[in-house]
């Protein structure tokens, strides 16, 4: 048999192949077509040569890339690959092959001047690591060291939030003894930056030793995270965990380079040497690479950055992460996970996982179900969890692994919405309860669910965080009538964050109102100037989104630095009722994609949901209500019959603009539809250019 390209009705990849080398050939040739322009963007990306094309914009991604070693760790991480896992190495390289011969230029290469360029062996590794550097939020470790040294310790709890730059999903696994087919079902949605073309990939991959339906990351064989092989089906969200460490170093130059000083107290010579960042129309950037007995610099350097506090030392910041380390970036563990017949087989792959971390739910055919945590989260000091430690004190040195916790079902189900819970012990913050808690309330609604049912709950819009900010409003009193009526409607709004909702567009303005007016007080003004970090970490910096996300526990909490919380809720609301919003939560709650280059204008649709709502479209209160940050894919696995299971992605196959796969599938994705899984080669349409 020759290998082969079918598509469904959607556009969607269904390849068949006589072995699995060919098959990642096929898988990445075909990616190739459908996402030339989103390949080339992720390999500058893990390269650190995105602003090469992209401009100033990237020139902060570029240089933490390079000063990361995201493109060398790949490199150790193909390496050991290729000397403990051959046969693993072997199909990546098929998989590089594949996409060196589809690679095709298209419009966004033609604007930009650019032309494909050659993938390396380790270039899928690269673009895992690029994707996944920031899933484990170390940055944010730099915003409580701010946020202790302006307010003390207590702000660490104040500030608790799963962040503006962090990426979780929603997950949940309904056991066979809950389903009319007596059959397990597992759902949800991840939740990532929405891009254009998307950050998963439907795709079907067929050979007689596996034949595996489910959503790859662009750039990366194999299905990792959402998979369903007809017998077992898995599924994954952001463990929240904490595996990441920043050093303060203290680095000195020398004639032969530069040293940093150890715990030991002695000086040890560091790696060093300078690369060069190309910036379209502007000038080059040179860019100092110095490594540690820890890890790279990513800030500062022997003469560091100046904090602005009086005899403060310089700062230089190195990140301590586990590929770096080990040489492992976990890909051992995809070729298994394609092999996989029962859960057993599941979780032995995830045994060797590595990075992100990430809470696995899994079902088979024969009653069998995994609710575990997978990836590698150092033993260390609990300080080291927290804010950066001093590299040159003992005390915060690795010491191996700590176990992955396990779970099980309760009354028959498994949820996961990155709260605290199975993975507490291995992170410091973790998402509210609130859409945890309201997946399992849906779900005791029923005895038994029909696995076609589950996509309604992906569509929750029940805002829990509400509670707090309508509280304060409960106690007002004493206000202008306009004010009074507007508290009044608010109070007995059902609290839903539907796009048709005008109730719903006054509680964000208010809400909104409320973020800015905590964020001007004088008590936050140091931290309102984000101090001299590069720019690709202000997201975790800037104190409008940090209260936004914190605003739940900041108006909750017993005491906040002396500020009147009830005048600051005053002014907020009769801000709004001076000037109420004209329309409704859609009108301004907008679908905003990530594009790394257009030259198309689109009519993105208005959203209903939230960040705290089951349909997670998150917004920045008091910044913005343009939704850049939502569900990237949706998913019900059926383990009665596959296809039976149910999936959709933002926007289409393709990420060819132009093509009528590249947006056909936003309607569905708009209105929480999803569209069918076909398996079955004789209900496909074969491509005439086979592989």
């Amino acid at each position: 048999m020759a290998t082969e390209i079918y598509r469904d009705a959607w556009g969607i990849p269904h390849l068949r192949a006589d072995d699995a080398l060919e098959l990642a050939r096929a898988q990445g040739r075909v990616t190739a077509r459908d996402r030339s322009w989103q390949l080339e963007v992720e390999r500058h990306r893990a390269q650190g040569t995105s602003a090469a094309f992209l401009g100033h914009d990237a020139v902060s991604w570029d240089v933490l890339a390079r000063r990361a070693r995201l493109d060398d760790t790949a490199r150790r991480c193909f390496d050991r690959l290729r000397a403990t896992g051959p046969a693993t190495a072997d199909w990546v390289l098929a998989y590089v092959d594949g996409v060196n011969e589809g690679l095709t230029p298209g419009p966004e290469f033609e604007a930009t001047g650019l032309a494909p360029g050659r993938w390396e062996p380790w270039t899928p590794l690269g673009v895992w690591l690029a994707v996944h550097i920031l899933f484990a939020g170390f940055p944010a470790k730099l915003w409580r060291e701010e946020a202790v040294r302006h307010l003390g310790d207590g702000a660490v709890g104040l500030f608790a939030t799963d962040g503006p730059g962090t990426s979780g999903s929603n997950g949940w696994l309904v056991g066979g003894a809950r389903t009319t087919t007596g059959h397990a079902a597992i759902a949800g949605d991840p939740h990532r930056f929405i891009e254009d073309p998307g950050v998963y990939q439907q795709i079907h991959l067929s050979c007689p030793e596996f034949d595996v339906v489910g959503l790859a990351v662009p750039g990366v064989p194999g299905i990792a995270h959402f998979g369903h092989t007809g017998t077992v089906a898995w599924a994954i969200t952001n463990a929240m965990a904490d595996y990441h460490d920043l050093y303060r170093e203290r680095l000195r130059r020398t004639g032969a380079g530069v040293e940093a000083l150890g715990p030991d107290g002695s000086w040890h010579r560091a790696v060093r040497h300078t690369e060069t960042v190309e910036v379209a129309g502007e000038d080059p950037v040179e860019v100092e690479i110095v490594e540690t007995d820890r890890g790279p610099v990513i800030i500062g350097g022997p003469e560091g950055l100046d904090e602005g506090v009086p005899g403060s030392q310089p700062v230089a910041v190195s990140l301590r992460y586990p590929p770096r380390v080990t040489g492992d970036l976990g890909f051992g563990a995809l070729l298994p996970l394609l092999r996989a017949r029962r859960v057993d087989d599941v979780d032995r792959a995830f045994d060797g996982w590595a990075e992100p971390v990430n809470v696995v739910q899994a079902a088979d055919t024969e009653g069998g179900v995994l609710h575990r945590v997978a990836g590698r989260v150092p033993v260390r000091a609990d300080a080291n969890s927290v804010r950066l430690v001093p590299a040159w004190e003992p005390g915060h040195e690795w010491h191996g692994w700590h176990d992955t916790p396990r779970g099980r079902l309760t009354d028959g189900v498994a949820v996961m919405a990155n709260q605290r819970g199975l993975a507490t012990p291995l992170g410091v913050e973790f998402a509210p309860p609130h859409r945890a808690d309201r997946i399992a309330a849906l779900l005791a609604e029923r005895d038994r669910w029909a696995p076609g049912d589950l996509p309604r709950i992906h569509l929750d819009t029940r805002l829990a965080s509400a509670a707090p900010l309508l509280d304060h409003l409960a106690a007002l009193d004493g206000l202008t009538p306009e004010a009074a009526a507007l508290r009044d409607r608010l109070l007995h709004w059902d609290r839903h964050m539907d796009a048709d909702s005008a109730d719903a567009a006054c509680y964000a303005a208010v809400r909104g109102a409320v973020v800015r007016l905590l964020a001007a007080r004088p008590e936050f003004a140091a931290l309102a100037v984000p101090p001299a970090y590069p720019d690709v970490f202000h997201p975790w910096l800037a104190l409008v989104p940090r209260v936004a996300h914190a605003l739940e526990h900041l108006l909750r909490a017993r005491e906040l630095y002396g500020i009147d919380r009830a005048a600051v809720v005053r002014a907020a609301v009769e801000e709004v009722a001076a000037r109420p919003p004209e329309g409704t939560w859609g009108d301004t709650h907008r679908l905003a994609p990530w594009r790394a280059f257009t030259t198309t204008a689109y009519d993105e649709p208005g959203l209903s949901g939230d960040h705290d709502c089951v349909l997670a479209t998150s917004s920045v209160p008091g910044l913005t209500d343009l939704s850049g940050r939502g569900p990237s894919a949706r998913y019900v696995w059926d383990l009665a019959r596959r296809d039976d299971s149910r999936w959709v992605v933002p926007f289409g196959a393709s990420g060819v603009p132009g093509s009528p796969h590249h947006r056909d599938q936003l309607p569905l994705w708009h209105a929480g539809r999803l569209a069918p899984v076909i398996t079955d080669f004789d209900q496909l349409t074969r491509e005439n250019d086979d592989v």
